[in-house]
């Protein structure tokens, strides 16, 4: 898989994200500043309301920024047998093999889930536990990870 192509697709996806909640923000701005929001009584809260919604709105603007300038700054590089798994790797476990499922090691984005080629990916951030389980391994190795109360164990069977 062209790991290149997929940061293509996480920066789409963010920016589609950047483009809806800088509206969302902007909505929500105006909310709160309009004559209608005016408080006829002190338990009239809608602009107050309206004015959280729109500091919600504006920190989650900035994180999508964030998250866009770290994938910019992500040098990919190869991945093999003997190179431990870091950010940037694309990896296979064994279970995943049949679906043809990977995960992407990246700074940001996490949970984003793409389709390349016909293989599916889901996006990984170091400080997931998925990530977690995956850093420092190489192929062959085996992972284990808690997914609620059942225990995973699988083998990294890829690593690109």
């Amino acid at each position: 898989m062209n790991k290149k192509q997929i940061l293509s697709d996480i920066f789409s996806h963010l920016e589609q994200e950047l483009s809806a909640t800088i509206t969302a923000a902007n909505n929500a701005h105006l909310a709160a500043t309009d004559d209608q929001s005016v408080a006829e009584t002190q338990y009239d809260t809608l602009a107050i309301e309206a004015s959280y919604l729109a500091e919600g709105q504006s920190r989650r603007v900035a994180q999508i920024q964030q998250a866009k300038q770290a994938l910019t700054q992500l040098v990919l590089r190869d991945f093999n047998e003997k190179t431990a798994i870091s950010v940037g790797a694309l990896v296979q476990l064994a279970q995943d093999s049949d679906e043809n499922h990977w995960f992407f090691l990246a700074p940001a984005a996490g949970g984003f889930r793409g389709e390349l080629q016909g293989k599916n990916y889901t996006v990984v951030t170091p400080t997931s536990p998925m990530a977690k389980a995956l850093m420092g391994k190489f192929i062959d190795d085996e992972v284990e990870l808690m997914v609620g109360v059942n225990k995973l164990c699988d083998e990294i069977i890829a690593v690109y």
